[in-house]
């Protein structure tokens, strides 16, 4: 993107990678947004070595060289994945009318902050349009012929650059305050649904169901320390839609060992090349899903049985 034309406020949140924080850091100061949001979490406790990765991380950030607004809401003690990112985030969208949302392990193309900034304007007013994504997984299934088929051919059907969906994907996402007031911690109308399987009916397979009821119910009794789920969930509540770039935009650089969630450096959906998007922008026909996709994307990672 040109010099300082970046106008979305963007949120960036780390923890104790320097390393992948400071990749990270480099593509948003291309970028040179006119306003940044610092989220940091403080060391845990029993582990030394972590104030020492904690403040070299901060340091990362505190290289802003470009005219940028700079707010942070630096934790001195440790609050988690869960409480950190959700108060985080509650306290930026509180700030901030609509955000780019970056965590330090997830790498953005250069044309991500652009597509972001672009559809955000474009959705601002749409109610049902509730989360924008630049993660694309399809080059994992690329190669498997049948599946390759289909997206070729959804892809020439559509001719769009990016794609409506159910899910909200947060490897580099973006969303609105609006939106976001749906997020709740809490989960209450999971925890007092009579029937929980109504909640999910949205869910046509019924394993993919199954691991998302089991999901949940993990989520609401704190045993998964996450705050994305919520953020799916509310989105799943009320019909909303994620726009998806049909080309990656994040690669997930964080997979390791010391990792929170992402454990495993030979996962399939590790450090996925980045793809880029052109400009400008081929928007979709209208607000539909593409069933499709989200048909594979259950299949690969929400353990949806595979269509005959």
């Amino acid at each position: 993107m040109p010099e300082s034309s970046l106008r979305t406020p963007v949120v960036l949140a780390i923890f104790n990678r320097p390393d992948t924080t400071l990749q990270v850091f480099e593509r948003v100061r291309s970028a040179r947004p006119e306003r940044l949001l610092v989220i940091a979490d403080g060391p845990r406790p029993g582990r030394p070595e972590e104030y020492r990765l904690c403040e070299e991380a901060r340091a990362v950030v505190e290289r802003v060289d470009w005219p940028c607004d700079v707010s942070a809401e630096l934790s001195a003690v440790n609050l988690g994945c869960r409480r950190r990112l959700s108060s985080g985030l509650n306290w930026a969208f509180g700030l901030v009318e609509e955000a780019i949302v970056l965590e330090d392990d997830c790498l953005p193309h250069p044309s991500f902050f652009r597509y972001c900034e672009e559809l955000l304007q474009r959705y601002r007013d749409e109610e049902r349009v509730m989360h924008i994504s630049g993660d694309n997984f399809e080059s994992i299934w690329r190669g498997r012929d049948p599946l390759t088929r289909v997206s070729r051919s959804v892809r020439r059907r559509l001719g769009a650059s990016y794609y409506f969906s159910r899910y909200a994907h947060v490897w580099g996402w973006a969303s609105w305050r609006r939106a976001w007031r749906h997020w709740e911690e809490g989960m209450s109308a999971w925890i007092e649904a009579d029937d929980r399987e109504t909640l999910l009916a949205v869910l046509s397979d019924p394993s993919e169901r199954r691991f998302w009821a089991e999901t949940m119910d993990r989520v609401a009794d704190g045993e998964l320390d996450s705050w994305a789920y919520q953020w799916t969930f509310a989105c799943l509540l009320r019909g909303g839609l994620g726009a998806m770039p049909r080309r990656n935009l994040i690669s997930n650089i964080g997979f390791e060992k010391g990792a929170l969630h992402t454990t495993d450096p030979a996962n399939p959906f590790a450090a996925l090349p980045l793809e880029g998007v052109s400009f400008p922008l081929r928007h979709p026909r209208s607000l539909s899903r593409d069933e499709r996709t989200d048909a594979r994307i259950a299949q690969l990672a929400f353990g949806a049985s595979p269509r005959s």
